[in-house]
């Protein structure tokens, strides 16, 4: 190994101190920025009951009414990060 090899090397101590003060500017979580909530599809009555009635004629044992329970849940979170 050449002599001047090591001199372009970044000691350790650098890198770690590095990944210290960078990681401290990421103190702002993602909820805090504007914009950050999805929006959320807003449905008429008519379009809630035809889906109603068509789930209800699903075979019991179909996945995507799990699906549908698993997107209600996540309607209700972006509806409550947009409240706040």
């Amino acid at each position: 190994m050449p002599f001047n090899v090591r001199c372009w090397m970044p000691p350790p101590v650098a890198l770690a101190a590095a990944t210290i003060f960078l990681t401290g500017c990421a103190g702002v979580g993602s909820d805090a920025l504007p914009g950050a909530c999805p929006p959320v599809v807003e449905y008429s009555r008519a379009e809630q009951a035809r889906v109603a009635d068509e789930v209800a004629a699903l075979p019991e044992d179909t996945l995507i009414v799990g699906w549908l329970a698993d997107y209600a849940v996540l309607r209700d979170q972006a509806r409550s990060c947009t409240r706040r």
